[in-house]
């Protein structure tokens, strides 16, 4: 595994930086869609579709590019870092993962999220009830769904004959009811979907262990976009602390400001070697690895909400303010943390997996 990017991962990294920068600024575009359910503008969104972002994982005999988790990774913290509100995670990468996993023959969804005129989703957090199939018509309601309101079609898993199955859910059918759930972090919109009757498309089995696979393939992504976004922060950070000013000179020559960017970037660059890890782990790595890659992933970059706390006492008071944008990040890294539970939880797991091996 290869910890460096190679040239051509340092130009998509750089092409989608500068393109976020003159199209998606946190000033001109996030602050302005925190309250639209979308999260996105029509704009943006082609503008993603003819970088290729939209199709990146997307089989190239599907118009995409092919490429692998890792690149995935490059754009997710290059977003994550951007704060992009958008529902580039749920369309390119979690449906399109679910479709490989599940081995799903969907050829014209395939080529419609390569090119981004579809937008779809995928219904994996269950919380508030469960889908059933009764031939090919689903009912139920499902929770924490990421982006259902932009999303032209829901991918969901319902149970069918005592087996669970992928189905495909136009999101403007009849009986399709999408109903916000707010939570702290507003550049991420999540929604209740209720189905009731709905007419859907069975498109392959759903095995346990694909859904584990799948799940784990989420996890990795989030945790990538968490990195850019704990990254971007430190940044603002430092350089605030290099040009802020007191008792006549900047604060970051003060040693109690130097610790906490030293802590801010240790913790930042213990989360990335994991995360890179796990991306690395999602393509190649076996089953067992690969999930405790994203376990790893988890637990050390969870807290990655401790890196915006911390920056927002290197700004002060200003860091407090709503013009500011440390606080956009801190909501994002703690909606990061909670995500499928704590850190804790993860550390937890790797303990005790550790403790197995060790008696093993």
């Amino acid at each position: 595994m290869n910890l460096e990017l190679t040239d051509e991962q340092v130009a998509l990294r750089d092409t989608l930086r500068r393109f976020l920068s003159e199209k998606a600024s946190i000033s001109g575009h996030v602050r302005a869609l925190l309250d639209d359910p979308t999260g996105s503008t029509g704009a943006v969104w082609r503008g993603l579709a003819d970088l290729g972002a939209t199709g990146l994982l997307v089989p190239a005999e599907y118009g995409g590019a092919g490429m692998t988790m890792v690149e995935a990774g490059v754009v997710a913290e290059e977003l994550g870092a951007a704060l992009y509100p958008g529902p580039w995670l749920s369309s390119a990468v979690a449906a399109v993962r679910a479709l490989a996993r599940f081995g799903a023959k969907a050829p014209g969804l395939l080529t419609g999220i390569a090119d981004g005129t579809t937008i779809a989703t995928v219904a994996l957090d269950q919380a508030a009830g469960t889908s059933r199939a009764v031939g090919i018509v689903l009912t139920g309601a499902l929770s924490a769904v990421p982006d259902a309101a932009a999303a032209d079609v829901l991918l969901v898993l319902a149970e069918t004959a005592g087996d669970t199955a992928l189905f495909a859910v136009d999101t403007s059918a009849p009986g399709v009811s999408v109903t916000s759930e707010r939570g702290i972090d507003q550049t991420r919109k999540e929604f209740r979907v209720e189905l009731d009757g709905v007419a859907a498309q069975r498109l392959a089995d759903a095995p346990p262990d694909a859904v584990a696979a799948l799940a784990d393939d989420v996890l990795i992504a989030r945790a990538a976009d968490a990195l850019g976004a704990a990254r971007a922060v430190l940044h603002l950070a430092v350089d605030y602390a290099k040009v802020r000013k007191q008792f006549g000179q900047a604060i970051g020559s003060f040693q109690a400001i130097q610790h906490l960017c030293v802590d801010m970037y240790e913790t930042v660059e213990l989360a990335r070697s994991g995360v890179i890890h796990a991306l690395w782990a999602a393509d190649e790595a076996d089953p067992a690895e690969r999930h405790l890659a994203s376990v790893r992933a988890k637990a050390f970059s969870g807290r990655l909400a401790t890196v915006a706390d911390t920056a927002i006492q290197v700004f002060g008071g200003i860091g407090y303010t709503w013009e500011h944008d440390a606080h956009l990040y801190l909501k994002r890294l703690l909606g990061w943390s909670a995500f499928r539970g704590g850190p804790d939880r993860y550390l937890t797991e790797l303990g005790a997996g550790l403790a197995k091996s060790g008696l093993s």
